[in-house]
């Protein structure tokens, strides 16, 4: 598994830098910062090494394909393998985590912050697989700060990549390498918003209408929009004719949820759809306590409609709009794929994993209608 690296990523927005490579984003009352300071802490171990704190096991396995839907066979049965893309999940130290970090990239990142690189982002990981983990494999690891960038400008602003490389061992032989990539960056200052901007800025204000509506702009508050492009244009044009659907690789007949641009299980690009009849079960849930997000709490209301649709209802907490908490449930659809949507028809706190589920459309404000699940009548029980 390879990320795009940051260089691609971010080469049609660099800028030429000014003060040469090694200087900060020369913040007043900041101190500069030279690219030697920080390559220093290259190679450097951000942690001593480790050892995995259970074996490679089948139930781990087991779980990791139920939660991500693989059913490859290779998984199961007395010569299975782990899935590679599991190799950093045998290191991880749970929520006790690992007590040994180093001070090392601690270091190296309040160095960043003192020069004002205050904010971080990640950017993409890459993997690389040099054997197959089977169950009762023991895992060992160490890591290193791999790199520090020269100073880049992005959109989101000037900052040097950070990245840490995991070389992982399955009894004692190398078993693969996990990269891990971060920005730490000076946020890029935005130009305020005047009338008679450029087509750029049309398109900033075009994308900000788009955003959630608050009270402080005197309009109800409203659930942030979706975000509509080529890849799922068809889904919501779907959702807009009441019509759940569900992509089918036209290669090898698989159903996928959400919708992709290609099959993830034979690569092609080729797909059409299939409608789902609106009956799942749920999956899995959880329940929505803190913090309240106005747009999420506040009453559901519905555009005019025509004279045979019911009116808008009152929030009584079992209907989209209901004050927190709430429940949001990964629902299995009867075709056998999963979504995420809000499970209405009962309080929140009598939602059940197999309950019986109905898909059913409801506004959530005045503009966006979307799909809900409502339990079916006696499945409460």
């Amino acid at each position: 598994m390879s990320g795009v690296s940051p260089e691609e990523q971010t080469a049609a927005d660099e800028e030429p830098e000014v003060g040469g490579r090694g200087r900060g984003p020369g913040r007043l009352g900041t101190p500069e910062l030279t690219y030697e300071q920080l390559k220093v802490y290259e190679g450097r171990p951000t942690s001593a090494p480790g050892v995995g704190k259970d074996l490679v096991n089948e139930p781990m396995i087991r779980h990791w394909c139920e939660a991500v839907g693989d059913t490859n066979p290779a998984y199961r049965g007395p010569d299975a393998i782990a899935p590679p893309t599991m190799l950093q999940a045998w290191t991880m130290g749970g929520l006790s985590g690992h007590a040994d970090r180093s001070g090392a990239y601690d270091e190296l990142s309040g160095l960043l912050d003192s020069a004002g690189y205050t904010s971080i982002v990640a950017t993409d990981c890459e993997q690389e697989y040099l054997r197959p983990l089977r169950p009762g494999d023991r895992i060992s690891f160490d890591s290193v700060i791999e790199s520090v960038s020269e100073r880049k400008t992005t959109k989101l602003g000037t900052g040097h990549f950070i990245t840490t490389r995991m070389d992982v061992r399955a009894n004692g032989e190398a078993a693969g390498t996990h990269r891990f990539r971060v920005l730490k960056y000076a946020p890029a200052a935005r130009p305020p918003k005047t009338a008679g901007r450029s087509s750029t800025a049309g398109q900033q204000s075009k994308a900000a209408e788009q955003q959630p509506k608050t009270a402080e702009s005197g309009s109800a508050p409203r659930r942030p929009r979706p975000v509509i492009n080529r890849d799922n244009a068809g889904f919501w044009e779907g959702v807009r004719d009441h019509r759940l659907l569900i992509q089918r690789c036209t290669g090898c007949r698989t159903l996928r949820f959400p919708w992709l641009p290609g099959c993830n299980t034979c690569g092609s690009p080729e797909w059409d759809t299939v409608e789902a009849s609106g009956a799942g079960t749920v999956f899995s849930y959880v329940v929505m306590h803190h913090p309240p997000f106005p747009a999420f709490t506040a009453p559901a209301q519905r555009p005019a409609r025509t004279p045979d649709q019911p009116p808008a209802q009152p929030s009584d907490g079992t209907r989209p709009g209901a004050a927190t908490p709430y429940a949001v449930g990964l629902i299995e659809l009867s075709e056998g794929v999963r979504m995420v949507s809000n499970i209405v028809g009962v309080p929140y706190d009598k939602v059940r994993i197999g309950m019986p589920v109905r898909l059913e459309f409801l506004w959530v404000d005045e503009e966006l209608e979307l799909p809900f699940f409502r339990v079916v009548e006696g499945g409460e029980g």
